[in-house]
């Protein structure tokens, strides 16, 4: 491990470049698996992998991209031992036999880890776990074989991304780097952005990242410097050759060897550690990228010393802007809350969670604590269901440590962690879960002394767990010093201590801090008065985050007069769209029904059991298909336009389908007791090409296409070109769905539009994939490049001529 780290400090490291579309030219046809050349053409990997080597590349990548558990299995021709196996010591072969450049030392063996090709629940079917032992039994067999390091590469999801390094840290003491397929937004699939997406890795503690695959050098310039801003670990750089595109049935890029060199340059210019190449990339391309850039100087990032705490779609830096912490979701002193507990009634739990979104929180505490249940299973149930819908950064709020550890590991990104105290029992059990899972910890300043009276005593601790934390590796900036808030009934000073407290942690120890402000009005009539005056005196003083009930008018006046009047609100443009107009008083929701949100907020929302409930409803009063045309497809095409615009996530675009579906189940049932039945608009093929199993893609599209009103004939994935035409000739189907991720599976894509064109001319294509772009599915004769679901339902839209 020290080795390759250690080299790092040095200079910059070089990657090899592609491998699918090498074996492509070497005679893999379209729809068999390049893992299986691991064995049937081991002297060929052996080669390619030497050739990379001897080219200039320091770190080879096993060809192990696509094997996981799900392809390779006991009833197939090879399993998944026999593939990583041969695939290592092909590697490691090549590494000892190659010629190496004067002056280069011997080249390292990266375990090669891509994505399973499915989406993890709630959005997919495959359970996070089942995930996190899918990558482990790789991890465990490349580390046998004496991987040097290993690279989790071409992920779109940070979740997958995250049971991926898990898998690879828990399962050995090699480098983890980690590379991500953003798109020229710089977003996931999922979702994600560079921030958010750097907060989950680094609070994880990988050892390098970057992004790869997916765009040229040129398109991934912007994307790096994003990630500059804000990384403290090594960059990595690993692009494709270009743009692809289709000649005369075989896959080419439109940048050439000279040309991706000088790219490479700019990228090195820019920050990178670590660069190679992806698809469409060759020895000779390596070659001249390791020419050009090996003498310059590697410059590692420095540490930022951020706070930040993340979602899977976006971050949240604690500094001088003030955040706000949603406290609702807390059964203390709220007996409705505790009975939605009791009953289990999750509908309830996240209504609350969308209310404070909707009124300007920021974070949602998520407290689950009652005796009567079982918190751990309670808490990453509802930590999930949250997740789904809502995308806020959540604070896990627990005293529980299997329900804190359990929330921790589902979580989709960095949480802050309620609470640390300075006593040393407490510091042991939460700081080793901090290190291993990534989180930002409240700390709270009290010790086995009880609660310091005095500012002296609460800074003595605050100093005491950012000694104790540093010697776990979590630095200043991962934890919060909550100077504690005492009720002024009982303490008539305990405002005074609290807010002095906050004062020094910022000035003395350049800290941050926070507070559950509602506690400092306890024992007091009209109490929001006295928490909104404390609230300001204690922004004045530096306070970086609340624990505030954002459903409460008084409160969040004061924090956007505040902000307002510190400058933190530039040309006043929050607080005057807060306040111009029509002011709707928080906690109070426009359009419900009898018994809370309308079908259409339901939808928008993404909650199944009110909308459920909510067209049950409707149907005392209103006929089915009115319901459909007026409320749910309404709905869906607010949500799709927000997806398109980028302010709605693809998470939250398949909540709000299934919330929908949930909706229409019972109009369904209502329409078969009526006889009648709900007109669809046509017939969709969908499939995933032979030799691909990665489906991610077409089921979110088939999803939002039922969603519609189109009736979707699902092919699955690994789908033969005669099963698609046969298919398409026997229903008379007009438009046809075709979906690829890799690129060593396009040529199948490309066969399989000839095979319609000539057998069924009246089909019309539309294809997707994270390998494609418009130009290219042009050149492989579809009819239209759809670069997401939205983009598939429009063009079945114009299809069928919907009005």
């Amino acid at each position: 491990m020290t080795a390759i780290l250690e080299e790092l400090k040095n200079r910059i490291l070089f990657f090899d470049g592609g491998m699918g579309s090498l074996l492509q030219a070497s005679g893999l046809i379209p729809g068999e698996l390049p893992e299986t050349w691991n064995i049937t053409h081991s002297d060929l990997i052996v080669k390619i992998h030497r050739d990379y080597l001897e080219a200039g590349a320091d770190l080879i990548k096993t060809n192990t991209f696509g094997a996981n558990g799900l392809k390779f299995n006991q009833n197939k021709e090879f399993d998944l031992e026999q593939i990583v196996t041969a695939a290592m010591r092909n590697a490691k072969q090549a590494v000892d036999t190659a010629v190496y450049p004067e002056g280069r030392k011997k080249g390292a063996v990266a375990l090669d880890i891509g994505p399973t090709g499915k989406l993890l629940k709630p959005l997919g079917d495959l359970d996070f776990e089942e995930a996190y032992e899918l990558f482990s039994q790789i991890v465990r067999i490349g580390v046998r074989e004496g991987a040097d390091l290993i690279l989790i590469e071409t992920m779109s999801d940070s979740y997958e991304a995250k049971a991926a390094v898990l898998a690879a840290k828990e399962n050995s003491s090699l480098p983890v780097f980690v590379t991500m397929i953003f798109d020229e937004k710089g977003k996931l699939l999922t979702g994600g952005n560079v921030e958010s997406t750097v907060a989950l890795l680094e609070g994880l503690g990988v050892d390098a990242l970057g992004t790869n695959c997916g765009l040229g050098p040129v398109q991934m310039k912007g994307i790096l410097e994003d990630i500059m801003k804000v990384v403290s670990v090594p960059v990595i750089v690993n692009p494709n050759a270009g743009l692809p595109r289709s000649e005369g049935g075989k896959t080419v890029y439109d940048i050439d060897e000279d040309q991706f060199a000088r790219a490479m340059k700019a990228i090195t210019e820019a920050g990178a550690c670590i660069i190679g190449g992806c698809c469409g990339t060759t020895p000779e391309h390596i070659k001249k990228m390791v020419a050009v850039c090996k003498d310059y100087p590697v410059r590692i990032p420095e540490k930022k010393h951020r706070t930040v705490i993340s979602s899977y779609a976006q971050a949240v830096v604690i500094d001088r802007k003030p955040v706000i912490i949603g406290e609702r979701i807390n059964p203390t002193g709220k007996s409705k809350f505790k009975q939605a507990l009791k009953d289990h009634n999750l509908e309830y739990i996240l209504k609350e969670g969308v209310l404070q979104q909707d009124n300007g929180a920021h974070v949602l505490d998520v407290n689950v604590g009652l005796p009567e249940i079982d918190e751990p299973s309670m808490m990453e149930e509802v930590v999930k269901e949250l997740q789904s819908i809502i995308d806020l950064p959540l604070q896990i709020d627990t005293s529980n440590m299997a329900a804190m550890e359990r929330a921790m590991r589902i979580y989709n990104g960095k949480p802050l962690i309620n609470s640390v105290n300075g006593k040393k029992e407490a510091m042991d059990a939460i700081f080793p879960l901090v290190k291993r899972y990534g989180g930002v910890v409240v700390a709270l300043a009290l010790d086995e002394d009880g609660i310091p009276e005095t500012v002296e005593g609460r800074i003595a601790v605050s100093k005491k767990i950012y000694d104790t934390a540093a010697g776990y590796g979590i630095g200043k900036e991962d934890i919060i010093i909550d100077a504690l808030c005492m009720t002024v009934s009982s303490d008539s000073k305990g405002a005074l201590t609290t807010l002095e407290t906050v004062r020094r942690v910022r000035d003395e120890l350049e800290g941050k801090t926070i507070l559950g402000v509602s506690n400092i009005s306890f024992g007091l009539p009209q109490r929001e008065i006295v928490n909104a005056a404390f609230f300001t005196m204690a922004l004045q003083n530096g306070l970086n985050a609340a624990i505030i009930n954002p459903n409460s008018e008084a409160m969040m006046r004061s924090y956007y007069s505040y902000c307002v009047l510190a400058d933190l609100d530039p040309q006043c443009s929050t607080y005057i769209s807060t306040y111009s107009g029509n002011v709707t008083v928080p906690g109070e929701t426009k359009g419900e029904s009898r018994n809370g949100l309308s079908l259409q907020e339901s939808i928008k929302k993404g909650l199944k059991d009110r909308a459920f409930s909510a067209v049950t409803e409707l149907l005392e009063h209103s006929e089915p298909l009115m319901i459909i045309q007026e409320e749910m497809i309404p709905a869906l095409n607010e949500v799709g336009k927000g997806f398109e615009k980028g302010t709605v996530f693809l998470p939250q675009l398949l909540m709000s389908a299934e919330a929908a579906k949930a909706a229409f189940e019972v109009i369904k049932e209502r329409l078969a007791q009526s006889g009648a039945e709900e007109k669809r608009k046509g017939t969709v093929i969908l499939a995933t090409v032979k030799g691909d199993i990665h489906d991610i893609g077409k089921n979110i599209v088939k999803v939002l296409l039922e969603n519609y009103s189109y009736e979707v004939i699902d092919l699955g994935k690994d789908v033969a070109p005669e099963t698609i035409v046969k298919t398409a000739a026997d229903r008379d189907v007009k438009l046809v769905g075709l979906s690829a991720l890799m690129t060593t599976t396009v040529p199948s894509m490309e066969e399989t539009i000839r095979q319609l064109r000539e057998k069924v001319p009246f089909v019309n294509v539309m294809v997707g994939g994270a390998v494609l772009t418009k130009e290219y599915a042009m050149t492989i004769g579809a009819d239209r490049y759809c670069r997401d679901a939205m983009a598939s339902v429009n063009y079945a839209e114009e299809i069928f001529e919907v009005k």
